[in-house]
């Protein structure tokens, strides 16, 4: 009796800030993994996410922006882009009706010259006029090597279940690289602090949420209940004080919705502390990133 085969290998989202990327790894993988904000380099590590069958695994990854690095921690950003353009087995290139190639033209030679089946997909196409999609998709086909593309709008998850077929038809033959019980490589603290993380995302402006970073210091699960010590540290005083807030109301504010998030995301009752501190210039500094855990070599 011949074995059915099995298919398993690494498909790697890339793209530049803010075109759809971790929202369409959320629909990809069936869970809400990514954080989500509207604002630009939200993501700032590399996430794993698996979708499993019985015949095969999908290991996505999600990877922050593409970006031109103005920071240690941009530079950090950037490489584990690099690193996602060396395991994949499938890259999911993700722009939208916006973006073009500027100044990320070094990254489209490397996935041009890697070799690696390139899906690509325009996201937003809900927001298109009349003409725009033909003229992006003219575009990017001009500058991306790419067997197909796939127009989608993934906030409405219109179109998405296409990208699925389209990897099964480039995914090798290969056992499960992960347990097949698995959703992620990543840890619960690390989730903990992402969802902490978005809250501050939205509910900042200007420079508060790039210059915050979020520690779990403590983080206990007895019987039903999950009690998570947090700090977040940002860069100076005068952060410190916005994070706070008049009375205390703004990192209340921020508690209050990272708890109800984390109670639905661990489907348990969770007690949440936070607490501010100032970690001067964390971003620009290589031993403070990666005692935040920034070190993907």
């Amino acid at each position: 009796m011949t074995q059915a085969k099995h298919q398993a290998g690494f498909v790697n989202i890339i793209g530049k800030p803010n075109v759809g990327k971790s929202t369409l790894m959320n629909i990809l993988v069936g869970e809400r993994l990514s954080i989500i904000s509207s604002k630009a380099q939200t993501t700032r590590h590399r996430i794993l996410g698996l979708t499993n069958s019985e015949n095969y695994q999908i290991v996505f990854s999600d990877t922050p922006g593409m970006l031109k690095p103005q920071y240690e921690l941009h530079k950090n950003m950037m490489s584990f882009v690099n690193i996602s353009l060396e395991d994949a087995d499938v890259i999911l290139f993700v722009t939208d009706l916006y973006e073009t190639d500027e100044e990320i033209e070094e990254v489209i030679e490397k996935i041009n010259n890697s070799g690696i089946p390139v899906i690509l997909v325009i996201n937003k196409i809900d927001l298109a006029k009349e003409g725009q999609l033909e003229t992006v998709t003219e575009y990017w086909t001009s500058r991306i090597k790419s067997s197909v593309v796939i127009p989608i709008s993934a906030g409405e998850k219109f179109n998405t279940d296409k990208i699925m077929q389209e990897i099964l038809e480039r995914l090798p033959e290969h056992p499960a690289f992960y347990d097949k019980e698995e959703l992620t490589d990543r840890s619960e603290r690390f989730f903990a602090s992402e969802i902490i993380r978005e809250k501050i995302f939205n509910n900042y402006k200007k420079e508060i949420p790039y210059s915050s970073e979020v520690n779990i210091e403590e983080f206990y699960v007895k019987n039903k209940i999950i009690r998570i010590r947090a700090t977040i540290y940002v860069e100076r005083d005068s952060q410190k004080g916005i994070i706070i807030g008049d009375k205390g109301k703004a990192i209340k504010k921020v508690g209050m919705e990272a708890r109800e998030e984390l109670e639905k995301f661990f489907g348990k009752q969770v007690f949440l502390e936070t607490f501010v501190k100032v970690e001067a210039d964390w971003r620009k500094n290589k031993l403070k990133l990666k005692k935040f855990g920034y070190d993907p070599t």
